[in-house]
Parts: structure tokens; sequence; C-alpha cells
């Protein structure tokens, strides 16, 4: 199986170029996380990508910093920002224990299609409790174990993915359920104030901490 950092650097520009596959549910995702940032907040977003979501986001909040383990995906995303003119946003290539994102408390703290692609999601977890302000939010949204109302597609994932994975096709992931999901946020210290799905097999996640 590839390292995760270098499996993402390989498709970066293809990721760059792909069409966002379900166009409704991440503008709904989008307000929905829009919907619980100020305009005074400092936001970290881990796991950016290539930045689309941080370039929409960025301008209703004070500071934006995104950060992604791919040096690769922070080039695309620093030539997007330089074409928007994003003042109050930064991209930094680091992996999630980089000291440079924990430098300052945030307001909140995006994990965007991540914590399913995590090794150690409870230390994970953990780590992004202690990089809030007491009662900052993490926002989350993870690609879970389908329920049994899931097309007949889904229910094959688990049988193929591990294939796909070995053969370096697609990185390494968990699929958990949604309430193994839950148990870990609030066993990291977190009260769930939203929680939906965007659409489903993603749980879409507001979390305080506590």
């Amino acid at each position: 199986m590839r390292d995760a950092a270098e499996f993402w650097n390989s498709v970066a520009d293809r990721y760059a170029r792909r069409a966002i596959g379900n166009p409704e549910a991440y503008r709904f995702t989008l307000e929905r996380t829009r919907a619980h940032l100020g305009p005074e907040d400092d936001v970290l977003e881990l796991g950016c990508g290539t930045g689309s979501t941080a370039l929409l986001l960025a301008p209703h909040v004070a500071r934006y910093t995104a950060s992604d383990l791919a040096p690769r995906m922070i080039e695309i995303a620093r030539e997007k920002a330089r074409a928007q003119d994003a003042a109050n946003l930064e991209f930094i290539a680091a992996e999630l224990r980089d000291p440079r994102l924990a430098e300052r408390p945030r307001d909140a703290v995006l994990a965007l299609n991540l914590l399913h692609l995590v090794d150690d999601l409870p230390g994970a977890l953990a780590h992004i409790h202690e990089m809030l302000r007491p009662g900052g939010l993490l926002i989350a949204k993870t690609v879970c174990r389908p329920g049994r109302d899931a097309p007949i597609l889904f229910h094959l994932a688990p049988a193929i993915l591990p294939l796909l994975q070995w053969l370096g096709k697609l990185p390494r992931f968990d699929l958990m359920k949604v309430e193994t999901l839950e148990r870990h946020i609030a066993r990291a210290g977190f009260e769930i104030l939203e929680a939906g799905n965007h659409p489903p097999p993603s749980r879409f996640i507001v979390a305080r901490r506590a």
C-alpha cells in the first residue's frame, strides 16, 4: 500500500480537474458549515486538498489556515488563491501534528472528508480537541459504512476496497459505522450539536469542545 502523502501527490492534478460528484450535497455542506462560522473566527481546515472549500469559506471569517499533507495539493491551492487574492487565507503543507498548525487556539477546525482517512482516529480527535479554544467547534464530514437502505454498490465496497488499496488505486481508509464515529468524537471530549447525512453515507457533524 502506498504512503498517504505519496498517493495524494500522485493524484493531485487529476483531483483538481475533477468535477464535484454531488454539487447539491456539497453546497448544502458549505451552507451548514458557514452557518457555524463567524466573521471574527480563526479557522483551521485539515485535509484541504486543492483548496476549493477554503477559497469559498475564507471570505466569511477573519483568518483561515488550510493544510494538507500532500505538497502538490498545496501548490495547486496556492495558485488558486493568487488568482482570487485571498488575503486572509494561508495554505500550509503539513500533517495533522505539525506544530505550525497548533501555534494558537482556533475557533473552528474543519475536517471535511478526512476522518475516515486517518490512521489513529482517537489520537487525531484528541489532537484536534487540543487545537481548539474552549467552546470551539469541530466541523467534520466523514464517509461511513452505508446503512441498510443504501444502494447495493455501497454494500459491496467493504469487499472491493482492500484490493484497490493494496493495488495503490485508493488511499487507506476506514469505513466506520456512524455510531462508531460519533462515539469516538464524544469520547474525545466533544458535544455533538448537529449531525446529518450530506448525502449518505457521508456523515456531517458539528461538535463543540467541552
